[in-house]
């Protein structure tokens, strides 16, 4: 079924979108939780969460790209989730270990709120940067730092060596760190 059926059957708010939703994205939801989560329960739990806020979401929201919908709305819930692990002192790792790898090069708008105005200005910058990288590497940085794939996954997927792959990624950092220098973005 096509996105722009599935997305017509949530505006008649008809409930097979979300059998239809659940059919053609449960795996891709379930992998983006999972690499943030590492845990098949809490993956499984937060596809299933993604459907029903894509339920309460559209409309009004008319999404041009359904999987990207999705697969924020399941990014976010999973993050929360984490993060609510993190207060009960639980590690899990990975997504510790990419969020860890930002900290330099990328101004934490939440920690300091009066840095919230700029966050926009830091999505365009961070945008703009993207769109200016290589395929390969913008496809390495967004696995990495979006998804929250392994580095061994990554490298993997490309054919790379775990070694090139941080090589990639730690370059991609500096020179985001050095953009956002460039464009008056404090770190």
């Amino acid at each position: 079924m096509e996105d722009s059926e599935i997305v017509e059957m949530y505006w008649s708010r008809s409930e097979a979108a979300i059998g239809a939703t659940a059919e053609k994205y449960s795996r891709y939801c379930r992998r983006v939780a999972y690499n943030i989560l590492r845990d098949d329960r809490d993956a499984e739990e937060c596809a299933n969460d993604t459907y029903l806020r894509a339920w309460n979401a559209i409309p009004p929201a008319r999404p041009a790209r359904l999987s990207a919908f999705l697969g924020k709305i399941t990014r976010n819930l999973a993050l929360n989730r984490l993060e609510r692990y993190r207060a009960e002192k639980r590690n899990f790792g990975q997504a510790d270990a990419a969020l860890a790898e930002l900290e330099e090069c990328v101004p934490d708008t939440a920690v300091m709120p009066e840095r919230v105005a700029e966050s926009e200005m830091i999505t365009q910058a961070l945008n703009r940067f993207l769109a200016a990288l290589p395929p390969l590497h913008r496809g390495i940085f967004v696995r990495r730092y979006w998804y929250i794939s392994s580095i061994a996954e990554i490298a993997g997927d490309y054919g790379l060596s775990v070694s090139n792959t941080k090589t990639i990624l730690f370059r991609t950092r500096k020179r985001l760190k050095e953009n956002f220098v460039k464009e008056g973005i404090s770190l």
